[in-house]
């Protein structure tokens, strides 16, 4: 029996050397030969980086249940819808706007149908509702409806302790758009004397 010295086994021409126990040898050759990190392909498996997002429920997901060591997030309740000011005290901010100098008049052409423009523009010029200091706010409304699609309304405008009567005719349109077409404004109230 021919060897090695030092009793290793015989080794195959173009073969790895036998390993004996507890030795440490280099990282084993590629398949073909090639010596680890050879230029080729090669058969090791790519890594990618883990996904550390959380679970989230899509089609034919579904979502851990959360332990009890977990803290739970109430659920968002369905938010409210914005309340929509009614056509009356809309128009009777947008009229009191234009009358008290606050908005222009011009703001009010496509809110305004027939006469009700000029009238409106006619009244902002006298400024009826101006004031110095306190600014004037909608104390009341009330309105009449003598149809559908059409309401008579009034409304008591306040500053200080001045109290102002405006009035106004709103009409409902084909595109369902309400569109003043009236607005008149009263002056000061005066106290009634009793004839006996």
């Amino acid at each position: 029996m021919s060897g090695e010295p030092g009793g290793a086994p015989p080794r195959a021409s173009g073969g790895v050397p036998p390993r004996r126990p507890g030795e440490r040898t280099g990282r084993a050759a590629a398949s073909g030969g090639r010596p680890p990190g050879a230029p080729g392909r090669s058969q090791r498996s790519r890594t990618r980086p883990a996904d550390t997002r959380p679970p989230t429920a899509g089609p034919g997901r579904t979502l851990p249940r959360p332990s009890a060591a977990a803290p739970v997030v109430p659920a968002q309740t369905p938010r409210r819808p914005v309340p929509q000011l009614r056509p009356t005290d809309h128009f009777a901010e947008l009229l009191l706007g234009v009358l008290s100098g606050r908005r222009p008049v011009h703001s009010m052409l496509r809110h305004t149908v027939g006469r009700a423009y000029d009238d409106l523009a006619h009244l902002a010029e006298r400024g009826p509702l101006r004031t110095r200091g306190t600014s004037p706010v909608v104390r009341d409304i009330g309105y009449f409806e003598p149809r559908p699609g059409a309401l008579e309304v009034f409304a008591r405008i306040g500053a200080g302790d001045r109290l102002r009567a405006m009035a106004f005719r709103l009409e409902q349109g084909r595109d369902l758009r309400w569109r003043c077409t009236a607005v008149e404004v009263g002056g000061p109230r005066r106290t009634r004397v009793d004839d006996d």
